[in-house]
This record gives C-alpha cells, sequence and structure tokens, in this order.
C-alpha cells in the first residue's frame, strides 16, 4: 500500500543544528565542519542509495562539492539563531524499485525547487523496517537564499510561506500518483488529512521514536510524554471500535 508522508522543517543554530553535520548525516558521508573545527563522519551509515546535489544553471560549480557548499552556508550566515537550510523530506512509495524511486524523486526536487532557484542536497534512503518491508524516502536539504553567479544572496521570504508548503504537499500526491499510473501500479496516494477525505478516524498524534522506547521499558515519562501517550493509545482504541463496528471504514482508509 503506497504510503502519503510530506513534511518541512527548517534546520537552525537556535536548536543547535549545523549544515555542515545534517549534510554528512543525510548523504553517509564524512565531512569537515570549518565553524566548528570538526568532522562529522556518518560514513557508516546504511541504506543511502542515491546521493546528489542539484544547482539551479549558472549556479557557482564549487556548490556541487556537499563540503563546500554547506561550510559556505554556515559562514555566511552570522546570527547566533541563524536558519541555515530548509528540509523537506518525502515518502517514495515501496511498489517502485530504486531507480524508479530516485527517478521519481528527482524530477520532483528539479521542478518544485531548482527550477524555483533553491540548491538542493537530495538523498534518497532505502530503509529496511522491522517488519522486513521497504521503507522509501528522501531527505532534500534547500538553500533558503537567491542564487547568483558568484554565490548566495539575500533570503528569499517567499519560500517561507505556508501556501507553498501546502502546494509543494499537493503537487507531490500528483506527482506520484501520474508516475504510478505510467508504470501501471494501481496504488495511489492522499496528500488531504482522514476528515478532507471523508474518512471517519481520529489521526493520532506523533509520539517520538525515544518516549515510545521508554514506555516499551516502562520508565517513566515527563507529564507532557505522559499525556501524549495516553491520549495517543485513547485515540487508537476509539479508532479500533470504529472499525469493529463498520469494517469499511477501514476499508475507505487503506
Amino acid at each position: 500500500m503506497a504510503i502519503y508522508h510530506f513534511s518541512a522543517k527548517v534546520i537552525s543554530r537556535a536548536n543547535g543544528s549545523s549544515a555542515v553535520a545534517a549534510g554528512a548525516y543525510r548523504s553517509a558521508s564524512r565531512l569537515h565542519d570549518e565553524r566548528l573545527g570538526r568532522d562529522h563522519d556518518f560514513s557508516n551509515k546504511a541504506g543511502v542509495v542515491h546521493s546528489e546535489i542539484m544547482a539551479p544553471e549558472g549556479s557557482p560549480e564549487r556548490w556541487q562539492d556537499r563540503e563546500a557548499l554547506w561550510n559556505e552556508v554556515e559562514a555566511l550566515e552570522k546570527r547566533k539563531d541563524a536558519q541555515l537550510a530548509r528540509e523537506v523530506e518525502f515518502a517514495i512509495p515501496r511498489e517502485m524499485n530504486q531507480a524508479q524511486g530516485v527517478e521519481l524523486a528527482r524530477d520532483f526536487v528539479s521542478q518544485e525547487f531548482v527550477d524555483r532557484g533553491m540548491v538542493a542536497d537530495l538523498n534518497v534512503h532505502w530503509d529496511i523496517g522491522p517488519d522486513g518491508l521497504a521503507k522509501p524516502h528522501a531527505h532534500v536539504m534547500l538553500s533558503m537564499r537567491e542564487v547568483t553567479p558568484e554565490g548566495f544572496g539575500k533570503k528569499a521570504r517567499d519560500w517561507n510561506s505556508r501556501e507553498m508548503l501546502e502546494g509543494w504537499r499537493e503537487r507531490w500526491a500528483e506527482h506520484v500518483n501520474e508516475r504510478l499510473n505510467e508504470l501501471g501500479i494501481e496504488a495511489r496516494i492522499d496528500h488531504r488529512s482522514l476528515e478532507a477525505q471523508g474518512i471517519e478516524l481520529e489521526p493520532q498524534h506523533k509520539i517520538g521514536p525515544a518516549a515510545m522506547r521508554r514506555e516499551g521499558r516502562g520508565e517513566g515519562h515527563g507529564p507532557e510524554d505522559a499525556e501524549r501517550v495516553t491520549e495517543h493509545r485513547e485515540i487508537a482504541r476509539r479508532n479500533g471500535e470504529r472499525i469493529i463496528a463498520e469494517p469499511s471504514v477501514a476499508l475507505d482508509a487503506i
């Protein structure tokens, strides 16, 4: 079953992040961080099947080097709370093979981000979950400044709009479904919420991996963690009761 997932966040110095470290982790590589004076080595990380810098036409050639690109971003941003990059993450249908999944991601990144003027650091991960099934997805780190032949210019504020994010979410669903149709694969995805799709199930809160591990080990939570885990389980129970009473709800969700 094809799964829809598309999220975006900002990689910021305010929460202790480094663009160089983020680039090294997502590409499973070793990069030297000039600002921090240290190496970030994630070359032992498995599952990265494609890694590429995609830049607008006329961009400096030096940006094809991941280490040079993100060190330049770090050097340009002076504020202690600087926003360094935007990261977009999306799930690739497991019904596709790796070559098809990489092509799908490259085409979308080119059309929606690079053609808009962003430099994109694309990394496709083909992880295998505990159930033995593939969990293919892409991480895309995006520049936040306008591009000139000499380097980065001013920050493009319009790239931060909520409307743009919602447009990307919708276009990703359209992009995937069009490609699935071309490949003769019957699966489809939907970017809309359960409510908007007419599916009478409650969306569950996202519980962080650390909180769930503590729960599994029977360890204590902070008050907010405990409340979210309890509510998470209550929503699951109520959804289960709806499905028992009306199995067609589950079929609609699938």
